[in-house]
């Protein structure tokens, strides 16, 4: 068990829960609950926060936190499952789990499932992806079908699965392969600022991630072969599983998929589907049970809804309700001579409606306003303007008649064909003003609640908050604590990007803005791609709108993000017409804002006195205006750009200044930057001790904040002062946390400072050829300069102490060129190992790199 293994860890170092609670920062009771298998399932944070402690890497990580995950001990390497070509797991690539839930009572279906099998086994098959086409109409059991199979199979596909409903037939919002490429990218591991823009670009690096993993893609509801293309894998250890009602012929033809048609279910089946569902009453009455698998088409979803109905009358004959239905089709005229079995889905929806609650079937109407992908009982009892008792009372009615279905604990979906019908039943029966009404309330709902959330966190200021978000006037989730406050967002996060392009589309562009403003310092903790699309397109309905202040909020949000996602030059095309704007609306904060990010992206360029410039002019305008938050933002930029000039005292005192207004302001990711910030400083003057101090001040309110990104900055700076004061055995432990924070928050220009953290910790323990491996691969990755002129010092001497004179001389001299060109003091010291360099004696090695 899981819990053996934290107590076995533990104790072969030698620490006691006490002592593992405060290396990891975990509390001592949850170690004690964990040990005790009192937990569940261990938090993921957790997991990696113990695996960091007891040095865990490789395999040995590896099988320790995917034990976690199912709470059992993994087997060694050697007796790990394989895929069926032989190929263990990637190691150290996160292994994503993304199928839903398998279907209960799954029925019939035996051909297909064969069939989808043996293709899998087909070891004559072309080096090509695997891809099976299920068509078949709606309603049919096509993603059952896919998702029952896929569970079945899950061994065959140990690097694991990856799913998306690609909302084919939804009129408003389609997936696009854009769009998925993101969230694919990302559950492979991938950090956001490495996902290319270009939809060409994002598609290949996907192939690239798959390639040598052996995974199932599920692409459920597909409308075209065009929707599915870009997210064809192009290695032949992936199997992708499609399921639309389209045939895809296409994707037969040109690309070698094997479709596979789904009928109704044979008529046998439809009664055993009903048998499990209803019970004896099947056999009791099997004339009427025939007469409802026909009436419903033999199609699944009909006969799950009409089963459903049939148990909640436990003391209505089944011939009687059977007549119900007859009398339901004929007075709706629904079925035509061909038989089309949608029709016959619809009047089963309609029959069933019937027999609601006209709470719960007002309910079922308003949810097809609802442009997100699930919902919780908070934003239904928004939607219908009811208590939370009385939506979740509706919503649980509804699952139990199977129109809607559980997507996760608390939150409901809808079918396609259930919503399309919802959506029908709400224009036929509500108002155009009531419809409105609703959905307002909803949009409100999720701005009032967005903006409690990052107010819970501290990252919104007076002046990005929205000043006309209309005040919560239905119940709302007690968010206290930054944790309740993070999962919030992080649970609603696609209902709210779902939320800000239907209304920034569908004639609610203010709420557009306001999301836009609202979730901006959220959104750029690692959440690009879906920044993006918010900021996009908020700025396109301010534009519509003539909202000035609008565009320039939602630009200096595109600014920001492409900052993050190291677009220097676009991000510099969005702050400048941002500033215009600001000018345009006299509004001097906005102004200053742009400033101090166009600031960022000129140290970012290693620009560094032109990044205090800027954020000097910053801080004129700051203190212009009275505003002491973006003067302490100011202040703390202008420090960081002065310690990468070198001027570590000046940068102290700024960074003290800054410190101090954060305090004030009460911004406490602000303080927690500013002491780490302050801490690189102190160690420029070596005042080490002091040095570490700010760093673990920092850490304790990252952690406190739930804000890992920061958490992870905090542990680089611990990292680093650990190797100046001499044990880098414990610097590299720390570094390694660092980069595993980097990497799981898309922080590209931290992962890079992590792994010349690392070079230098490894050169300081004496291990060179470890030393040259991280700096190596931050060469090969970094577009920053200091943090290349780095990588270039660290590989000049782990070349050197290696003996390999040449290519130490080659390093050191990028070095230099490097640090010259941007000022840096450090370009003294560069120089100095290469004139240490030539006193040395040569070695014999004359090859070049």
């Amino acid at each position: 068990m899981f819990s053996a293994q934290v107590r076995a860890h533990r104790r072969r170092l030698g620490m006691t829960q006490e002592d593992l609670a405060a290396t990891t920062g975990v509390s001592v009771r949850a170690i004690r609950n964990l040990e005790a298998g009192q937990t569940g399932r261990a938090r993921p944070a957790t997991v990696r926060l113990l695996a960091d402690a007891f040095e865990l890497a490789g395999d040995e990580r590896d099988r320790f936190c995917r034990s976690a995950l199912d709470g059992t001990d993994q087997l060694p390497a050697d007796k790990a499952p394989t895929s069926a070509a032989g190929t263990p797991p990637a190691h150290g690539r996160p292994v994503p789990a993304q199928l839903p839930a398998d279907v209960a009572g799954f029925v019939g279906r035996t051909g297909q499932l064969r069939q989808l099998t043996e293709l899998l086994d087909d070891h004559d098959r072309p080096a090509a992806v695997v891809i099976s086409a299920i068509a078949g109409t709606a309603g049919v059991g096509k993603t059952a079908l896919a998702v029952h199979w896929a569970h079945q199979t899950l061994d065959r596909f140990p690097d694991g699965q990856l799913y998306v409903n690609l909302r084919g037939y939804d009129p408003d919002q389609p997936a696009t392969p854009a769009e998925v490429l993101a969230q694919f990218l990302t559950a492979l591991g991938v950090p956001g600022t490495d996902i290319p823009a270009d939809l060409d670009e994002r598609a290949a690096r996907y192939r690239t991630e798959l390639t040598g993993r052996r995974m199932l893609i599920a692409l459920d509801n597909a409308a075209t072969v065009d929707q599915v293309r870009p997210l064809l894998p192009g290695t032949g250890s992936c199997m992708v599983l499609v399921t639309s009602r389209d045939s895809l012929a296409g994707l037969v033809a040109v690309n070698g998929a094997h479709r596979l048609d789904l009928d109704l279910l044979p008529p046998a089946d439809a009664i055993t589907l009903l048998r499990r569902l209803i019970g004896h009453r099947v056999d009791a009455d099997p004339d009427a049970a025939a007469t409802l698998a026909t009436q419903c088409a033999h199609l699944p979803l009909a006969l799950r809804i009409a089963a459903e109905l049939a148990v909640a009358r436990p003391t209505t004959p089944l011939a009687e309700l059977v007549m119900e239905l007859a009398d339901q089709q004929h007075r709706l005229d629904l079925l035509d001579a061909d038989g089309d079995s949608r029709a016959a889905v619809t009047a089963v929806f309609s029959w069933s409606m019937r027999h609601l609650p006209a709470d719960a079937a007002r309910t079922f109407r308003l949810l097809g306003l609802h442009p997100g992908p699930d919902i919780d009982a908070y934003a239904t009892a928004a939607l219908t303007d009811t208590s939370l008792s009385q939506a979740r009372l509706a919503l649980d009615r509804l699952a139990r008649a199977h129109l809607v279905h559980p997507t996760g604990p608390a939150r409901y979906g809808m079918h396609d064909l259930l919503r399309a019908y919802a959506t029908t039943l709400t224009a036929a029966h509500d108002a155009a003003a009531d419809r409105r009404s609703a959905s307002t309330r909803l949009f409100d709902y999720y701005l009032v609640t967005a903006a409690a959330a990052t107010q819970q966190l501290r990252l919104v200021d007076a002046h990005s908050r929205p000043g006309t978000a209309a005040p919560a006037t239905t119940p709302t989730p007690d968010l206290a604590g930054p944790g309740t406050a993070r999962r919030w967002l992080d649970t609603e996060r696609p209902c709210l990007v779902a939320a800000a392009v239907h209304t920034a589309t569908h004639g609610w562009p203010a709420h557009a803005v306001q999301l836009s403003m609202t979730l901006y310092r959220y959104l750029e903790s690692g959440h690009y791609i879906d920044a993006l699309t918010i900021h996009t397109h908020a700025r396109d309905a301010a534009r519509q709108t003539g909202d000035l202040a609008g565009q320039a909020h939602t630009q200096l949000g595109l600014g920001g993000i492409n900052i993050r996602l190291g677009r220097l030059e676009l991000a510099t095309e969005h702050l400048v017409q941002a500033s215009v704007l600001f000018q345009q609306a006299g509004d001097l904060v906005g102004q200053a804002r742009v400033l101090t990010n166009l600031g960022v992206v000129e140290d970012h360029r290693g620009f560094y006195q032109a990044a205090a410039d800027r954020q000097e002019q910053a801080l004129v305008l700051y203190r212009q205006a009275g505003y002491p938050r973006g003067e302490a933002i100011a202040l703390h930029n202008l420090g960081v750009a002065e310690d990468h000039l070198g001027r570590h005292r000046a940068a102290a005192d700024h960074l003290e200044q800054a410190l101090a207004l954060h305090r004030q302001t009460s911004d406490t990711i602000g303080e927690a930057m500013a002491l780490h910030n302050l801490g690189l400083a102190e160690m420029g003057l070596g005042r080490y001790q002091e040095a570490a101090d700010r760093q673990e001040q920092a850490l304790v309110l990252y952690r406190q904040a739930g804000y890992p990104r920061g958490e992870a900055w905090a542990l680089f700076g611990l990292g680093s002062v650990q190797t100046h004061l001499g044990r880098p055995d414990q610097a590299i432990a720390l570094h390694r946390r660092a980069l595993t924070l980097f990497r799981e928050s898309g922080e590209r220009g931290g992962e890079i400072r992590a792994l010349n953290g690392l070079g230098e910790a490894a050169l300081a323990a004496g291990r060179p050829a470890e030393a040259l491996t991280h700096h190596t691969t931050a060469l090969s990755t970094s577009v920053i300069p200091d943090q290349q002129a780095r990588a270039h010092t660290g590989a000049g001497r782990a070349h050197h102490m290696l003996g390999d004179l040449v290519r130490a001389r080659h390093h050191y001299e990028h070095a230099l060129a490097l640090h010259t060109r941007l000022g840096s003091p450090d370009a003294d010291d560069v120089g100095a190992r290469l004139i240490a360099l030539d006193a040395s004696p040569d070695t014999g090695h004359d090859q070049h790199d």
